[in-house]
């Protein structure tokens, strides 16, 4: 069976969000990723503490609870990406990396400033969401078209092999679509819990 790897990319209504929304013109500003198509595991650099933009660094999300329970309506494009079976294993060692070390990490806020002045800056221990899912997929061997560091969430809306599976709203996705029987099988299999 064919293995993949999830990018969610979505636009919550926090106040940095609209802001980066205003900013960069783009429909979404935030990007995670999951091994599965139900959602279940989803990771990625953002805010540790819902009500607080920081502290932030590598935490789990969790689709209607902390930061993504404030909305019902949370618009999101869903990719998946093909992997071979030593990507995937390699990809739950990255994470199963950062769940260990989360506390040795943070939120790149320089990064956006970087980014921002096209100024590409390679942090070892600090991220924005975008540099992580392009830091991840180039440690387990998809190639990048530019530096990890240089990535935006609007990047991986056009990256090489990613297929759109969904486009709407990420809450309705994980609630109703990803359990329907249908769009499991053409999509991937619901994980086990």
């Amino acid at each position: 069976m064919a293995e993949h790897i999830y990018i969610i990319i979505a636009q919550t209504g926090t106040r940095p969000a609209r802001f980066f929304k205003f900013i960069t013109k783009k429909p979404y500003n935030h990007v995670s990723l999951s091994g599965d198509i139900s959602l279940s595991e989803m990771y990625s650099f953002c805010r540790t503490y819902r009500p607080f933009p920081l502290p932030a660094t590598f935490n789990r999300e969790i689709v209607g609870e902390g930061t993504l329970g404030q909305f019902g309506f949370i618009p999101c494009e869903i990719y998946r990406i093909p992997v071979t079976r030593q990507q995937k294993e390699e990809y739950e060692k990255i994470i199963k990396h950062f769940i260990a070390n989360r506390d040795i990490y943070s939120y790149n806020i320089l990064g956006l400033f970087a980014i921002y002045l096209n100024i590409e800056w390679n942090r070892q221990k600090s991220f924005l969401c975008s540099q992580f899912v392009a830091y991840t997929m180039d440690k387990i061997g998809i190639k990048l078209e530019k530096s990890f560091s240089m990535y935006t969430p609007d990047d991986f809306r056009s990256f090489p092999g990613a297929e759109l599976i969904y486009s709407g709203e990420l809450n309705y996705f994980y609630n109703d679509v990803c359990h329907n029987s249908s769009f499991l099988s053409n999509y991937g299999k619901k994980a086990t819990v």
